[in-house]
């Protein structure tokens, strides 16, 4: 399994509840697109409407050597969920608070996957909190490093 795109925003701006794998419903001229690495879900999101999901704002740009057929970039795309997983989201998603996000679209046995989030919102200090708390455990890698590097045998201690 391939990445395509990830949403960097979605790990940063929502607590992740639970995530789910769906097909994605796209034309011939969007998998070409994808396929350049042309596609963008920074800003996209999903919806429940009418017992199917869609995913929205997910941008995928026109194929170069397409046709009058092309695409539309920011085309409403079908998401293929079993009707269970669909109630689940449903439910989950009607809850104050809690969006679709999707993490990100990769290829899986030759055909586009979404991983599909359900996330609730971070609040300004929740996002400060992540921040430092990355960066104290990125000081504490870097100090065992460091230690380990200076321990090794046959190393001499700095003057």
């Amino acid at each position: 399994m391939s990445d395509i795109v990830t949403n960097a925003k979605a790990r940063r701006d929502y607590h992740i509840l639970e995530t789910f794998e769906a097909g994605l419903v796209l034309r011939g001229t969007e998998v070409k697109a994808l396929r350049a690495g042309k596609g963008q879900i920074g800003d996209a999101f999903a919806r429940v409407d009418n017992e199917e999901v869609f995913l929205h704002n997910a941008h995928i740009e026109e194929y170069s050597h397409g046709n009058l057929q092309n695409h539309r970039p920011k085309a409403p795309r079908k998401l293929l969920l079993h009707k269970s997983e669909i109630r689940k989201l449903f439910e989950l998603s009607s809850i104050k608070g809690n969006a679709l996000v999707p993490l990100s679209l990769y290829w899986k046995n030759g055909k586009v996957k979404v991983a599909l989030a359900v996330g609730r919102g971070k609040a300004q200090f929740d996002k400060r909190e992540d921040l430092k708390r990355r960066e104290s455990e990125l000081e504490l890698k870097r100090a065992t490093m460091h230690r380990l590097r200076d321990s090794r045998p046959g190393r001499r201690a700095a003057d």
